[in-house]
């Protein structure tokens, strides 16, 4: 029998139009929950300083004779601490003829461009405010560097073997001038459910009000075990695929609820018990863009964003330091 004769797909490959999807995928992470818990404020100045007091301790030794002169007043002076602001940036640069060619998922390359280097920017900052970075005055060839969480938090930690980091000033004056020290794989603990009570009693005994444990990745599997969690079960009366719960969101312990919250971005050897009222990014510049001369056949612009960390009273949050981090 004579073969027909056909042409397929295989033949005609220079007439078939390419099938290129107008979406972009893209799962990169963009959640920033520190970031999303605290608060936002301004500044005025690269360096920003704010005050911090304490009341006197309760004294059960309060009597005094009827009649009794006053005496002399006691005076303790308010402790004053502060923290730099750090620039980060990102800059696009895109051909004119790049800009102006039909680009499949987006309008044009540069705003795609531009829309990208702002989540970049976030994760950036997610990253940098959480990290153990001590504060950095900078000068003409050095980055000023805004001091990160966990240097901070000297007062509520448990140090675990690494060597806490310190002030700049006498007294818990000035900003974090060192970062945590000592911090090893080689002498690095598992983290513990007392670990975490304990954290949890500090920022409450000296009066905050614990409401986030934040934690990497792994360490919220290790959460997830431990006893004072909420109901894990859900009670189904309807017929319908049943859940299976295997995840830990909060934990009810002697001193309410304490969301436990994943932070992909903070350092997995600190978990951090936070009350958020407390602390806030500080902007001196909020994100900015820039377009930049031109120098040939293409646009380039300049995204910046100036902030700092304001821990309002580092005694409202607790560190446990130098855990396993995977």
């Amino acid at each position: 029998m004579a073969s027909v004769s056909k042409v397929t797909t295989y033949d005609g490959v220079n007439s078939i139009r390419e099938d290129l999807s107008n979406v972009i995928y893209d799962i990169s992470p963009t959640d920033t929950p520190f970031m999303s818990n605290i608060g936002r404020d301004t500044c005025e100045n690269t360096y920003f300083e704010w005050q911090t007091d304490v009341l006197a301790s309760a004294d059960t030794t309060n009597a005094v004779i009827e009649g009794a002169d006053a005496g002399n007043a006691e005076f303790t002076a308010t402790v004053r601490v502060a923290n730099y602001t750090q620039i980060s940036r990102k800059v696009i640069s895109v051909s004119n003829t790049d800009n102006k060619v039909n680009n499949a998922g987006m309008t044009s390359q540069m705003a795609y461009q531009k829309a990208k280097a702002a989540k970049e920017l976030k994760r950036d900052m997610e990253a940098i405010l959480t990290s153990n970075q001590a504060g950095v005055a900078g000068n003409n060839s050095t980055a000023r560097k805004t001091a990160g969480l966990p240097t901070w938090l000297i007062t509520n930690s448990q140090a675990n073997g690494a060597t806490v980091s310190s002030m700049s000033g006498a007294s818990g004056n000035g900003y974090p001038s060192t970062a945590w020290t000592s911090l090893s794989t080689s002498t690095d603990v598992a983290l513990t459910e007392t670990m975490l009570k304990t954290a949890i009693q500090q920022v409450w005994t000296q009066g905050g009000d614990p409401k986030v444990f934040m934690v990497n990745a792994y360490n919220k599997t290790v959460a997830s075990g431990f006893a004072g969690l909420a109901q894990q079960r859900m009670n189904y009366t309807s017929a319908q695929p049943m859940k299976i719960i295997a995840t830990a969101d909060i934990y009810l312990g002697d001193f309410g609820e304490v969301s436990i919250v994943p932070n992909r971005f903070s350092p997995g050897n600190f978990a951090f018990v936070l009350d958020p009222e407390y602390a806030s990014v500080s902007y001196l510049r909020p994100f900015q863009t820039f377009d930049l001369a031109v120098t040939g056949d293409s646009t380039k612009a300049e995204m910046v964003v100036e902030y700092g960390l304001r821990i309002k009273s580092e005694k409202a949050h607790a560190v446990i330091a130098n855990i396993i981090a995977s």
